[in-house]
């Protein structure tokens, strides 16, 4: 037995109507009374048609916004209706006292927790807004960034960062009050959003949606002395929190890690995520690219040509012993890799990537031989190139040319600044100059 059965009948359903039989005559009624998708529906009655076949005119106007008011009111009615019966909770809460009781249980009007916050969200949930309704439902996303070695990236690593977050006030639970006290704003009949109609041009009409200034987007208004004494009345409460923050072998420079549901908290929204942005620093031996990881190596000549032994230490602090066998050439600018000695591979961390080094050869200082000294050596060398034909040659044909050290760009500028020079000390001369009367 049902105290009162007013949403039942805005529903146009009885009592022990099925949630079918609900959604059905929800759906039914959110189409036909909807403001936006369909405003010229509703009752057919003859001031409406007479009002959008003549809206140029000024009565005709007045009489269109009321009833676009009139479907407004309308379908918030049928939606703080469906909202409450088609919760089991609330609905039993409802059949035992009414909506008072659903009122001073603070889960009606629209405005309650857990429930919709607007009725235009159960109608997105119907008809195709649901991604819409999803985003005003979740709070906001907190991003973090924090620094990382690449000996953190290779081996893993675990850190922890405090963070400073919103929660919901653990003793009003989001109230703001104590139970019961929060009232309806009539400003916005607890939307939180005011809707005002704007005239552009004769029988042009822009609706414009403003945060509620009397509740300042709650829905709800509060007297000061009935304010939660710990948040006074915020809902929320600002807490620090420690995450361990979990880096795994093989991931990346501004790889993101999320912790759902640890950002920010309020009342009637799905928290958001505390989102982590790894930095890694620059290293000084190795530079990673994707899973392999590139150094440079620095021979002497002598290195180069008969082969060497160097030690590399790895960033898990192993020594691999980098060798060249006698014999075999490294040339400047040579590339050679190690397999299985890279980056390890996210989420597979016993497969590496390649260890690639590039070679440069450094050539001894001029004259760091006496030259009976490189006429020992020149026996060991490939031999020169023919050079039958100079020795026949005599000796008069010959320009010698020696060698020097060049710099090319600071030649260039000489080139340039001797060429301006040039045309100033033209100019300076006078030249020929043309008279005219």
């Amino acid at each position: 037995m049902v105290k009162e059965t007013g949403f039942y009948d805005t529903l146009g359903v009885k009592p022990n109507a099925t949630p079918d039989e609900l959604k059905k005559a929800y759906r039914k009624l959110a189409l036909k009374y909807h403001p936006d998708k369909n405003p010229t529906e509703g009752e057919k009655v003859c001031p409406l048609d007479i009002a959008t076949n003549n809206h140029r005119s000024c009565g005709g106007f007045l009489i269109l916004i009321f009833f676009y008011l009139f479907f407004t009111l309308k379908f918030k009615q049928i939606s703080q209706a469906y909202e409450v019966l088609s919760d089991a909770k609330k609905r039993e809460v409802y059949d035992r006292g009414g909506e008072k009781a659903i009122k001073e249980g603070g889960t009606g009007g629209g405005s309650g927790g857990g429930g919709f916050t607007s009725p235009m969200d159960i109608f997105d949930l119907f008809f195709g807004g649901g991604s819409r309704m999803h985003r005003e439902r979740k709070g906001k996303n907190i991003v973090h960034q924090i620094t990382v070695t690449l000996e953190d990236l290779y081996n893993g690593a675990t850190r922890k960062l405090s963070v400073q977050k919103n929660c919901i006030c653990e003793r009003c639970e989001g109230r703001g009050s104590r139970k019961g006290a929060a009232q309806m704003c009539m400003s916005c009949h607890g939307t939180g959003v005011q809707v005002r109609m704007h005239q552009l041009l004769p029988g042009m009409v822009q609706q414009v949606s403003t945060v509620c200034h009397n509740c300042q987007g709650q829905g709800q208004r509060i007297s000061q002395k009935d304010r939660c004494k710990t948040c006074a009345g915020r809902k929320i409460m600002r807490q620090k929190k420690i995450l361990e923050v979990h880096v795994d072998k093989g991931m990346k420079d501004g790889q993101k890690i999320v912790f759902h549901g640890e950002g920010d908290q309020e009342p009637g929204l799905e928290p958001g995520d505390i989102i982590i942005v790894l930095d890694q620093q620059e290293h000084a031996l190795f530079t990673r690219r994707g899973e392999d990881l590139l150094m440079s190596m620095e021979l002497q000549l002598v290195e180069a040509l008969c082969g060497f032994k160097r030690p590399v230490q790895t960033l898990d602090s192993r020594t691999l012993l980098i060798t060249s066998r006698p014999g075999e050439l490294i040339k400047p600018g040579d590339t050679k890799c190690v397999l299985n000695e890279g980056m390890p591979m996210y989420r597979r961390p016993f497969e590496k990537g390649r260890l690639i080094i590039h070679f440069s050869v450094v050539f001894p200082p001029a004259n760091f031989l006496p030259k009976h000294k490189l006429k020992e050596l020149e026996r060991y060398l490939p031999g020169k190139m023919d050079t039958e034909q100079t020795d026949s040659m005599d000796e008069d044909l010959y320009i010698y040319a020696d060698l020097e050290d060049c710099d090319l760009e600071s030649r260039r500028r000489h080139r340039h600044q001797y060429y301006y020079m040039d045309e100033d000390d033209y100019a300076s001369t006078g030249g020929v100059q043309c008279h005219t009367s």
